[in-house]
């Protein structure tokens, strides 16, 4: 009964570290794929009312990045802007329309593998990107006064990094993590993440780099990045620094609630919100 009893045991605890072998061989193998969703852009590059340009972006590692410009109005700035983990360039949308409306100009970037760019994407790829479209910006003639850096989501592990290597006018993190490997492990408790994950996006060792004022805004019913991920974020960031929390809001529906109404006065700018 007892040699039974220590079979069957045996048995069973081969079988969950098996399946948790397969676990952890499929997120290490996978993983570019979790962190990274792109998609080719299928919608053309138009909206109505915006006098939208569609460029090309070299980097210095020879890819070539599609992204959307439109200039501001005088006395106005830019925002620098890098979306999150899924998508084409076309779902910033609705934020390009309430920037138009601010007289607010814009640099929507599609990372290396997203939309019309080439390549495919990694931190190092991602970072990357960042940089060479901060250079192009300075490029067209904007001062470092001009630009405000902006990221959502994975798009803010961007936004940190660049901001610790070219000066600017503000950043602002929307839905930020202190890393993604963080947010990781807080999914994947039973899975050495911080041992297997290679792009980890450590924000949270960045911000402390970053020197000039500083916006977090996030949804306290964010399902994708816990709330708490910007609260202990928010604790490392030097000032100046606002932290706005949003009521009821998702990850993905800040813009929709009202977020750039509080943008826009910590930029100085008057509120051209409620959405239109």
């Amino acid at each position: 009964m007892l040699r039974i009893l220590r079979n069957t045991m045996i048995g069973l605890v081969g079988t969950a570290l098996a399946v948790w072998l397969l676990a952890v061989g499929y997120l290490y193998f996978e993983q570019c794929h979790i962190l990274f969703h792109p998609e080719p852009e299928t919608e053309p590059i138009a909206i109505s009312g915006l006098a939208l340009q569609d460029i090309r972006i070299h980097t210095p590692d020879g890819e070539t990045l599609q992204a959307v410009y439109e200039p501001p109005q005088p006395g106005k700035p830019i925002i620098l802007f890098f979306h999150g983990q899924g998508g084409t360039l076309m779902v910033g949308k609705w934020r390009y329309l309430r920037m138009h409306k601010a007289g607010v100009g814009f640099l929507a970037l599609a990372y290396r593998g997203y939309s019309g760019s080439t390549g495919k994407p990694t931190e190092k790829g991602l970072l990357i990107d960042g940089l060479a479209a901060y250079d192009w910006l300075k490029a067209q003639g904007f001062r470092d006064s001009d630009i405000v850096i902006h990221g959502h989501s994975l798009g803010t592990g961007v936004a940190t990094y660049v901001a610790t290597q070219r000066p600017a006018r503000a950043l602002i993190l929307e839905a930020p993590f202190t890393a993604a490997s963080d947010v990781a492990a807080e999914r994947y408790p039973y899975i050495p993440v911080s041992l297997l994950m290679k792009d980890k996006f450590l924000s949270r060792e960045r911000i402390r780099e970053v020197h000039m004022p500083v916006l977090i805004a996030h949804g306290d019913r964010d399902s994708i990045i816990p709330f708490a991920e910007s609260e202990r974020l928010y604790q490392l960031t030097n000032a100046p620094k606002v932290f706005i929390r949003m009521r009821g809001s998702e990850h993905n529906t800040l813009t929709r609630d009202g977020v750039y109404s509080y943008y826009w006065k910590f930029l100085g700018l008057p509120d051209t919100e409620p959405p239109f």
